[in-house]
């Protein structure tokens, strides 16, 4: 099975680009944030004290949204050695186990990521402890929008949040509900990717969640070009 991942839609081209557009800005942020902050420290005695913050933050949305991409991808690293002994019914049985167990972990996930989140974004938490069984009852003194990062300055464009979130208050920094978004949204939408490919081996257009055999798919393309040449 190869690792390569070729969207069947216009929509799912676009939607395919725009993921990779994001993981490289993401990607070329932090490295832009860091290069210049280690030029001002050894050059000029000085720095972003923000730097440190933001990569931080950055890295942290790197991987949430990068690891739903790898699932769509198939990226992610496996073992198949015991899977390739049995039968292809039996192969697909495992697989679709695997799926449910994955689905199941991401659900969990997002529930905690959901509950967390929301903590900060004076919206209620669920109810249950497993698994949502409703939304708790919010009051006034329940409300964390009002917390904040430790160094990012809080962008004068976003004074208009002020009134809906910080009863009309300033902010000095950043409030945590924005750079925290990244956890609902980003295991909201690794579920939403585990459903996807468990509906492609329920159909029978993937084999498993995983792609194990880069190595050999690599060297066949040495070989191959070896061979053109």
């Amino acid at each position: 099975m190869s690792s390569h991942y070729e969207p069947k839609s216009a929509f799912g081209r676009f939607i395919h680009e725009l993921e990779e557009t994001v993981i490289a800005i993401i990607l070329g942020a932090m490295v832009i944030v860091t290069f210049v902050n280690v030029v001002l420290r050894y050059g000029f005695n000085t720095g972003f004290i923000w730097g440190l913050e933001v990569v931080t933050f950055l890295f942290a949305w790197l991987v949430l949204f990068g690891v739903s991409y790898a699932v769509k991808t198939t990226a992610h690293l496996g073992v198949d050695a015991i899977t390739n002994l049995v039968s292809p019914a039996a192969r697909r049985a495992l697989a679709l186990l695997a799926a449910a167990i994955c689905l199941a972990y991401a659900f969990l996930l997002l529930k905690g990521a959901w509950d967390y989140w929301a903590n900060f974004a004076n919206l209620p938490q669920t109810t249950g402890r497993w698994f949502p069984t409703g939304l708790e009852e919010m009051k006034r003194t329940s409300y964390r929008g009002w917390y904040e990062v430790v160094d990012i300055p809080f962008p004068e464009w976003l004074r208009w949040i002020q009134p809906i979130m910080n009863e009309g208050e300033d902010y000095e920094k950043l409030p945590r509900f924005i750079p925290y978004f990244i956890l609902p949204f980003g295991c909201a939408l690794l579920l939403f990717r585990f459903v996807q490919v468990t509906l492609r081996i329920w159909k029978g257009e993937a084999e498993s969640l995983i792609v194990s055999h880069e190595a050999e798919d690599a060297v066949e393309d040495v070989a191959h070009m070896n061979r053109e040449g």
